[in-house]
């Protein structure tokens, strides 16, 4: 998996050949994204959700979903951790000052 999560803005040619891997459309903070991976890692899902994230010693960052798969229909994620993705997948990502 790479750092960066593949995003597309529109298909190219949907559902011809299989070559190319299976576009996926979520939500992050309201946006509709389209990536191939069918997996997230936090890290991922903070990178798309803050393109330029806030940084410093006290920003944390937390992550909500619903919508996901059967095993796990919501929840949050951790630092660390990954999601499996899924059509239709809603993402709430936070940036906090624990200041």
């Amino acid at each position: 998996m790479s750092a960066q999560p593949q995003q597309h803005d529109k298909p190219d040619n949907p559902g011809h050949g299989n070559d190319r891997p299976r576009e996926i459309t979520i939500v992050i903070n309201a946006r509709e994204r389209t990536i191939t991976d069918k997996e997230l890692t936090f890290e991922q899902l903070v990178a798309l959700a803050f393109p330029t994230a806030p940084t410093g010693e006290n920003v944390l960052f937390t992550i909500s979903f619903r919508r996901g798969h059967g095993n796990k229909p919501e929840g949050s994620l951790l630092a660390g951790e990954t999601v499996k993705t899924k059509d239709g997948m809603v993402f709430v990502v936070s940036a906090t000052d624990k200041s």
